[in-house]
């Protein structure tokens, strides 16, 4: 048999119950447990914005200054934005820090496919410049270190087709004739 006490009871109004202080919460201040920092505890005042625990700051914000100070080198006025040096020079810091990148996390493939878009656009790049001025080409390939095989000139097809053997002469009996 079930005891009076252990019957389901549904509580009705406040005034029925008895309710302990501790039952009632109040809306204005939550419980403690809830939160893992209170307001009070930040202090801001005397962190720095934008460093790192160890002093350094952030490889992304050294790696954006590198492409700033490459870029202002390379740069041929003081407006150049569309220049092939300067986009070479942006392109070049921004290969290293995704090379970096991907040392340290193998399995980012998202990063991985856009560092190879981004090595196909500056190599694109590369030979646009070589073949307008192949001055300015050996000059930036060299300061910046680039590995890059200048492109070869475009056969004919006659260049192409030449070493191959000859196509075999048509039979005489597949020639229709003209009347």
């Amino acid at each position: 048999m079930v005891q009076e006490s252990q019957r389901y009871n549904p509580r009705t109004t406040l005034s029925e119950t008895t309710l302990d202080d501790e039952e009632i919460n109040d809306i204005d201040s939550p419980p403690a447990d809830d939160y893992i920092v209170n307001v009070g505890d930040l202090d801001e005042d005397d962190e720095e914005a934008g460093i790192e625990d160890d002093g350094e700051p952030p490889a992304w914000a050294a790696s954006q200054q590198r492409m700033d100070e490459l870029r202002e080198k390379y740069r041929r006025h003081d407006k150049d934005t569309g220049s092939p040096e300067y986009q070479v020079a942006g392109m070049t810091e921004r290969i290293s820090y995704l090379t970096k990148h991907l040392q340290q996390h193998p399995k980012d493939f998202s990063t991985r496919r856009g560092l190879v878009a981004l090595v196909n656009k500056r190599r694109r790049l590369l030979n646009y410049l070589c073949s307008e001025d192949e001055n300015r080409y050996v000059e930036i390939v060299s300061s910046l270190g680039i590995r890059h095989k200048a492109p070869g000139r475009v056969e004919s097809r006659e260049e192409k087709y030449s070493r191959f053997p000859k196509q075999k002469a048509v039979k005489k009996h597949l020639i229709k004739k003209r009347n």
